[in-house]
């Protein structure tokens, strides 16, 4: 996986940020640039993740008159360009050592409509790939946004009913391309009518070069987990590895309660081609995605970051968005994820710094 050398500083820019944000409980974890050895421990999540740092610095804020929040997916290009995916039809330009807004572009379809876009990854080329769940759809736009250059196909049961057989608001929620460009994974946030509740799916695009035109791949299930309250999880994103594997972002909500958000690493090796199956029911026959647990985010230190509606963890939000920014030394990789006020007083846009060590295969 290529690291853009202007991410280099990411992980210190956004954990000195968030030491304003997180005052002197902050600043007590050491949180002022690189952690000493002895503080990283503290930041533990699980055995395999731990948090570098938050920022609140983008919640409610404007730019170019634009408001900054409804974020909803992350990418970084391999100029270390970070781009931030509003679902309110906007798309902006973070500054890689700041995280602050340098630019936004209004989004719209080929009619000049705006979109509910949620899911972002960036091609090898730098045009922009964007998913809709209001269809849903994968679009590619150019370098800037500005304008749409094409359309991948989506499978008829994809599609939201009446055409198909999703449900409006719980489709292409997760984009992402591996590194070799080769492969695009769009990931449905909830299960079609007809599949079991904790079944989603994971539609592929393939081809044979780098560059070129996408041809429907595989597709392949994914078991999710379920909260609390027994109510299955949504993936709210994905972002691949580097190695074929990806990472999923589960989320969920309970009013009163807070947000459920885990991580995992999924794998498609192995994993039955669901594009013929008409209904997931748990058959022994199909074989999801395999997956292992990295962390809850709820048990990540709250670093001393406060919330303004119940959650388990104060740190918690509504994290939608996921994207890899590098490498780590001993071979983990450095994750930007993002949480989605949805325009809410009782939100918060916040950017979280993490460090992942994956599991050998």
């Amino acid at each position: 996986m290529r690291v853009p050398r202007a991410l280099a500083g990411l992980t210190v820019a956004l954990t000195t940020t968030a030491c304003l944000t997180a005052g002197a409980t902050a600043q007590a974890h050491g949180r002022g640039g690189h952690l000493p050895p002895d503080a990283r421990a503290g930041h533990a999540c699980s055995a395999d993740v731990r948090i570098d740092g938050f920022s609140d610095a983008l919640d409610k804020t404007t730019f170019d008159s634009a408001f900054v929040g409804n974020l909803s997916a992350l990418a970084v290009d391999a100029h270390g360009t970070v781009d931030a995916l509003s679902d309110r039809s906007a798309l902006f330009t973070l500054d890689a050592g700041t995280l602050r807004p340098t630019k936004v572009v209004p989004l719209a379809d080929e009619h000049g409509r705006p979109l509910d876009s949620e899911a972002l990854a960036v091609d090898r080329d730098g045009t922009r790939l964007v998913t809709s769940e209001t269809e849903p759809s994968v679009r590619r736009y150019g370098r800037d946004g500005s304008r749409v250059l094409g359309s991948l196909p989506v499978p008829a049961p994809l599609r939201v009913a009446p055409a198909g057989r999703a449900t409006g608001n719980l489709t292409f929620e997760g984009l992402a391309l591996q590194p070799d460009g080769r492969t695009l994974f769009a990931s449905m946030e909830g299960a079609l009518t007809g599949d079991r509740t904790d079944l989603v799916r994971f539609q592929t695009w393939q081809r044979p070069r780098a560059r070129g035109d996408f041809r429907l791949g595989p597709q392949y299930a994914l078991q999710v987990d379920t909260d609390a309250a027994g109510t299955a999880l949504g993936v709210s994103d994905i972002a691949p590895t580097g190695d074929g594997r990806l990472l999923v972002l589960e989320r969920g909500f309970t009013e009163g309660v807070g947000n459920t958000v885990r991580l995992y690493l999924a794998d498609p090796a192995g994993a039955t081609d669901t594009s013929k199956v008409t209904d997931l029911t748990g058959q022994r026959a199909v074989r999801p995605l395999h997956r292992t647990l990295l962390a809850d985010i709820g048990d990540c230190p709250s670093l001393g970051a406060t919330a303004k509606q119940p959650q388990p963890n104060p740190l918690l939000d509504n994290i939608e968005g996921m994207t890899v920014t590098g490498r780590a030394p001993g071979g983990g990789l450095r994750l930007l994820l993002v949480s989605d006020d949805n325009q809410n007083a009782a939100q918060t846009t916040r950017l979280y710094s993490l460090t992942a060590r994956l599991p050998r295969r």
